[in-house]
């Protein structure tokens, strides 16, 4: 029996392929597969890498090092369902190294323009408080801020950042309520 003409489905383009499809042929190697996952994470990659580094620069080479560190492990990744969670684990573990090699800490965070109607006391105001909150964000100890970052900034549950950072969710939770703490007391001020 010959198909309609109405009934003929869609093709769908390369970039409108489910995560899990796209998964799959990179792990079979198909290259183009990976470039299209990398341009869907690769601004959220770098975000979450410069929060915990601070520096951009830094932040690029970990975002890059972690894509080279995916691609090199793709074949390994067992779930292709789980490869936003593989990647963010990936980033993290290697912006934690960054930090931990550079034995100090820089504050975090990433320059945002001002709204255009803010006046020159509302800037300032609003540019003291973001430079006290991560001069506070940097005080934290790395596995806090990790956490925190992933809770307060990217909105995950605790669920998926205790498989990110490889701690149970309890642990995450006292993390986080840790750092909240710690952050509640250096912005007194500016309540």
């Amino acid at each position: 029996m010959a198909a309609e003409v109405g009934s003929v489905r869609p093709v769908l383009a390369d970039t409108e392929l489910p995560e899990t499809v796209l998964v799959e042929r990179a792990q079979d190697g198909d290259e183009r597969a990976f470039e299209i996952l990398v341009r869907r994470y690769q601004d959220t990659v770098f975000r979450f890498a410069l929060r915990i580094v601070a520096d951009p620069a830094e932040a690029l080479d970990v975002a890059q090092e972690a894509l080279v560190t995916v691609w090199r492990k793709l074949p390994e990744l067992d779930e292709p369902r789980t490869f936003a969670a593989w990647l963010y684990r990936t980033v993290g573990r290697r912006a934690l190294n960054a930090v931990r090699a550079r034995r100090r800490v820089e504050p975090i965070g990433e320059r945002e323009p001002f709204a255009r109607e803010a006046g020159p006391v509302e800037q300032a105001l609003a540019q003291g408080l973001r430079e006290a909150l991560l001069r506070a964000l940097a005080e934290l100890p790395p596995p806090q801020r990790v956490c925190w970052v992933l809770r307060e900034m990217e909105g995950l549950g605790y669920e998926e950042i205790a498989e990110l950072v490889g701690a149970t969710p309890g642990a995450v939770r006292g993390r986080i309520h840790r750092a909240r703490t710690h952050l509640v007391e250096e912005l007194r001020p500016w309540r």
